[in-house]
């Protein structure tokens, strides 16, 4: 008799924690691995925020149980954010949840959400939790394929009618992971427009949302009517340097934050009380040194993409994120290609498949390392293609 749920054995394993077992596995064997494959910054986070944490575990009273919600704090400080950058209004009291990570925040939305068997709109290739997520609430994917042809967006208008009229939920991401697409307030609206229509509740996956470079990202908020129907999930990790921190929010629709906030007050009790201040003075503060990451990362950027185009691999400057999605050279699969990488030049790449069905013949580089590692880890795949 297993001791565990069919609904945990039947998920393949997070191809992160494998292509990790395999990386560490080299490193104890003394070969040099340059890591390209999370999405995890290698830049410290300000010390000025550092400094706020530290002042804030000065104080005993910090150390009881947040509210489920949030502390006001930081939710007045998401919704000054926002006011600030998209000049958007938002309630900090009804319209901002805070989270443990945006991830998590997304991971318990479709509990909150959809219905058993009720279909959820998700991009491919996309971020793996969007589909995970799903599938332990019940619910069915419906993958919207992510083409270059089409500037990596989904075409609206290819969902069949019987899909449209089962799906309660979308999921979107810009700027893209693993993409690095971005979109404009015009793609939103016509998002907006279509969810209304089908009665489809909108989250658009945030994360990114200040690591671009060609022109600032809109938020899903600026659209037309779109708190009447969107919820939009924003994390500190990339922007400042904060993963291990997990501190995020969604913000929008107070109905959908309601519901999620009845998922989480069952699940958790929101995050540190001293993370969520200083995240709240990170998002108010002085905001020279995300400018600064996005500037290196637009270094690196160009470096890799230079890089990459020179050895033959063609590839385009990613708008968003600090991810590259390159094409696998021909005869590879993405899997194939990843094994070779890792196990004969010691560069971590991402398959594309991990992402997706329409992931694949692509891989995803980080440019979470220094120029020079990147440029050691062209030489590298130069060598085996």
């Amino acid at each position: 008799m297993s001791l565990i749920s069919n609904r945990v054995a039947d998920i393949p394993p997070y191809v992160f924690s494998n292509i990790n077992q395999r990386k560490d596995a080299l490193k104890r064997s003394g070969i040099d691995i340059i890591n390209l494959g999370m999405g995890d910054p290698d830049l410290p986070t300000p010390k000025s925020i550092t400094d706020k944490l530290i002042d804030e575990l000065n104080n005993p009273d910090n150390f009881k149980y947040s509210s489920f919600s949030g502390c006001t704090e930081f939710k007045e400080a998401v919704a000054s954010f926002y006011k600030k950058k998209y000049n958007v209004d938002l309630n900090p009291e009804t319209e901002v949840l805070a989270l443990i990570g945006s991830k998590e925040g997304i991971a318990h939305l479709p509990f909150a959400v959809i219905d058993e068997n009720d279909y959820v709109l998700t991009p491919d290739p996309c971020y793996g939790v969007y589909r995970r997520a799903t599938y332990f609430a019940g619910g069915k994917n419906y993958d919207m394929p992510l083409t270059k042809d089409n500037h990596f967006h989904p075409d609206l208008s290819a969902i069949p009618e019987e899909i449209k009229q089962k799906a309660t939920l979308m999921y979107l991401n810009y700027p893209g992971n693993p993409t690095a697409a971005t979109v404009d307030i015009s793609f939103f609206n016509q998002v907006i427009d279509f969810a209304k229509v089908n009665n489809i509740s909108i989250a658009h996956d945030f994360a990114y949302n200040m690591i671009t470079f060609d022109g600032p990202a809109p938020s899903i908020l600026q659209a037309a009517n779109a708190k009447s129907i969107a919820v939009e999930f924003g994390s500190l990790s990339k922007s400042y340097n904060m993963t291990g921190w997990r501190i995020g929010y969604v913000v929008g629709n107070p109905e959908i934050i309601r519901a999620l906030s009845v998922v989480k007050s069952n699940m958790d009790t929101s995050q540190f009380i001293p993370i969520q201040k200083a995240a709240a003075f990170a998002l108010t503060g002085d905001q020279m040194g995300v400018q600064n990451n996005v500037e290196i990362y637009r270094k690196r950027s160009r470096v890799m993409v230079e890089g990459l185009n020179a050895i033959g691999i063609e590839v385009e400057p990613p708008k968003g994120s600090f991810y590259i999605w390159a094409p696998v050279p021909e005869g590879y699969t993405s899997g194939e290609f990843a094994d070779l990488m890792l196990e004969k030049a010691g560069v971590v790449v991402t398959p594309g498949s991990a992402f997706g069905t329409a992931g694949e013949g692509y891989f995803r580089i980080s440019l979470t390392v220094s120029t020079e590692r990147l440029q050691e880890a062209v030489k590298r795949i130069q060598n085996y293609i």
